[in-house]
């Protein structure tokens, strides 16, 4: 049993880096006509609903800090998003779309929604969103085992 429970997760792994390739793939293309990347989208996108401050963009796409700063950073000097202050936290600023950020997500949102349908005509609507729906219950259960095991002084 336990060499099947090994099985299984090296072949989600192995299946949900294949889609990470896949993912990044095609939002390199969805955003090459707005003049950005893939990354670029991903951060500018977090933000779009509401300020966050870089860390809280990390926890969310579950990437480094440094890495969603550079980006941020990047964001910024190319006028897409700009930092406000954080009522919340004097030094942690708050990272927000710019007038000219939004009109550039909205340049992808053609592409972003032939995607989706797409997809939905292939997969079937209801096996969509309940892969959606999976895939966002695997990540809670990593999130889980992982403090699971840094609480217990494992490596995790």
């Amino acid at each position: 049993m336990e060499r099947r429970l090994q099985e299984l997760l090296s072949s989600t792994a192995l299946g949900v880096f294949r889609l990470n390739g896949q993912f990044l793939a095609v939002s390199e293309k969805l955003a090459r006509p707005a003049g950005i990347t893939a990354s670029w989208w991903q951060v500018l996108g977090a933000v779009l609903r509401e300020p966050l401050p870089v860390s809280g963009i990390a926890r969310a796409m579950g990437i480094t800090r440094q890495s969603v700063q550079r980006i941020a950073d990047l964001l910024v000097e190319e006028g897409l998003a700009e930092y406000r202050p954080n009522p919340a936290h004097r030094r942690a600023k708050l990272l927000a779309p710019t007038p000219l950020g939004r009109d550039t997500i909205a340049r992808i949102e053609p592409g972003h929604a032939e995607l989706a349908d797409r997809l939905a005509a292939e997969l079937g609507e209801e096996a969509f969103a309940e892969t959606a729906a999976v895939l966002e219950r695997l990540s809670e259960a990593l999130e889980a085992v992982a403090a699971t095991q840094d609480g217990a002084g494992r490596r995790a």
